[in-house]
């Protein structure tokens, strides 16, 4: 046999040993966290349901998913340990304390030299936001109810 029958071969081979590792690493780096879980953390299930850990078995997790309600969960459904910041930012909405704001768009930026410009002007009231609702749809709507007199979902049953 020559090296060009064999190069096939080799190339598989060495793919799928790059991959067995790399999911190797995975699982180790996926057990490490179970591992590192404590009472009191938040987590995630691999179903996507957030919870804090009470206890801890050999092969099972006890989660309470709501105040008073506890669930048994094995060790290998908990999907991600998570960060008191961010679990209390998820489950209980809370907002970091300094916060970044930004502007939606550019006229903040040029507030100032507009000001400075028209000094004398009418000053632009920013509390009134113009109303982008489609009144169209409104007076359809009105005008089917007046062609026949029924709105939608109404019948005729006796």
């Amino acid at each position: 046999m020559s090296i060009v029958t064999l190069l096939p071969f080799i190339v598989l081979i060495g793919a799928m040993f790059l991959m067995t590792r790399s999911a190797k690493k995975k699982q180790q780096a996926a057990a490490q966290m179970r591992d590192e879980m404590q009472p009191g953390t938040g987590v995630r299930t691999i179903g996507g349901m957030y919870a804090t850990v009470k206890e801890i078995a050999d092969e099972t997790v006890l989660l309470e998913v709501a105040p008073g309600v506890h669930a048994v969960y094995a060790k290998n459904a908990i999907g991600a340990v998570l960060q008191d910041e961010e679990y209390n930012r998820i489950v209980h909405g809370d907002e970091p304390d300094a916060e970044t704001v930004v502007p939606d768009d550019a006229s903040s930026l040029t507030e100032s030299a507009e000001a400075d410009a028209s000094d004398d002007d009418a000053e632009v009231s920013e509390d009134v936001k113009p109303d982008l609702t489609k009144k169209v749809e409104a007076a359809e709507a009105e005008a089917a109810v007046k062609k026949d007199g029924k709105a939608d979902g109404e019948t005729e049953a006796k």
